[in-house]
């Protein structure tokens, strides 16, 4: 995810429509400092996936304040982790704390945020298994909507298109490309009179990405038999469009003739699959397996927490309670004053009477 320099950009779509959109990497500023679109991108996409992570806490056998702390830390590190990775991986002269040309590696984030996960699980006492089938489901959130600050950015996009796609996308930085020039000179040459059009990956990954969320988040409430079993399905369905989507770019980190991501993502679906296959075959057919969220444990974390929460939320109304009705009560010193008042009057009352 390699940042730009240009702030603003026009992207076209000439197979779609006809014009361009201009892009501006800029959303706002705040007292002289530019707030990009693609952070706030970033940030929309761990929200909702966060959001979303906590409503089904329960559905997993887990408890909302235990799962706040680990997905907090996870957060964090999985950040760390994709700027380390881009900037050792990917662009070595880039400073790691130059945030403003961005620089994130999805990679580098999911495993960092999986390390911290686990420790933070250890030291929580947080079911592991069951945590990271959560977490699964919330990585495939963040990866939809996060691959839209590509869009902004007009970066991780493909190779020329084999032919007159409908969605091939052009723009201001994307004919500066070597390999979109040369191709640019060959359609030239022979005549055909139209752009260079490319893939736009970034919409390739985004939509296998929702269709992934869409498939697990049901899975995940009929069909889940085993804890992990929806983190798993998560690496091999990433890891294969992954694979797929890895092919067609042109910024790929190589070694020799292989691409770096794509050896990843075949190494992390076969990984899986593996694993996948053992657990479906050995816990299910194991005698009294349960998972997590269906033992006698899990149910009474649960119920102990709801039970302190409830206790927590009647203290917070009570507290309010005993507020209002002390601002509704009548100030001392109003009460005093009045008692002044009276006695003055009375005072008076009785000297004319006199």
């Amino acid at each position: 995810m390699n940042g730009l320099q240009l702030l603003t950009a026009k992207v076209e779509f000439p197979n779609l429509f006809s014009g361009s959109l201009a892009i501006d990497r800029v959303a706002f500023s705040i007292f002289g400092i530019d707030i990009y679109w693609y952070g706030i991108i970033i940030a929309l996409g761990v929200i909702l996936a966060f959001i979303y992570a906590m409503k089904r806490t329960k559905q997993f056998g887990l408890i909302a304040d235990h799962v706040f702390d680990v997905v907090f830390v996870a957060i964090i590190f999985g950040f760390i982790g994709a700027r380390a990775y881009f900037c050792i991986f990917i662009d070595t002269d880039i400073n790691f704390f130059d945030l403003r040309h961005g620089g994130l590696a999805i990679y580098g984030g999911v495993i960092f945020a999986a390390i911290a996960a686990a420790i933070m699980c250890v030291i929580r006492k947080v079911k592991l298994p069951a945590m990271f089938d959560l977490g699964g489901l919330g990585l495939l959130i963040g990866q939809c909507i996060g691959r839209w600050g590509n869009f902004v950015n007009q970066e991780a996009y493909g190779a020329p298109t084999a032919g007159k796609l409908p969605w091939g996308m052009t723009g201001t930085t994307i004919i500066e490309d070597p390999i979109v020039i040369q191709e640019q000179i060959r359609l030239d040459e022979i005549g055909e009179g139209v752009y260079a059009l490319v893939h736009p990956c970034f919409l390739y990954e985004s939509l296998w990405c929702l269709v992934g969320f869409l498939a697990l988040h049901f899975y995940s409430k009929k069909l889940r038999s085993f804890d992990g079993e929806i983190f798993l399905l998560y690496v091999m369905w990433y890891g294969l469009g992954r694979f797929w989507i890895e092919g067609l770019r042109t910024d790929s980190l190589m070694i020799g003739d292989f691409r770096v991501s794509q050896i990843v993502a075949a190494v992390s679906f076969a990984l899986a699959l593996g694993i996948f296959i053992y657990c479906k075959t050995a816990k299910t057919k194991k005698a009294g397996y349960v998972m997590y969220c269906n033992t006698p444990e899990s149910k009474e974390r649960i119920e102990k927490y709801e039970k302190h929460q409830k206790v927590l939320e009647e203290k917070a109304k009570a507290r309010k309670t005993m507020r209002q009705s002390s601002d509704e009560a009548p100030s001392i010193l109003y009460v005093e004053e009045n008692t002044e008042e009276e006695t003055e009057d009375n005072t008076d009352k009785n000297e004319s009477e006199e």
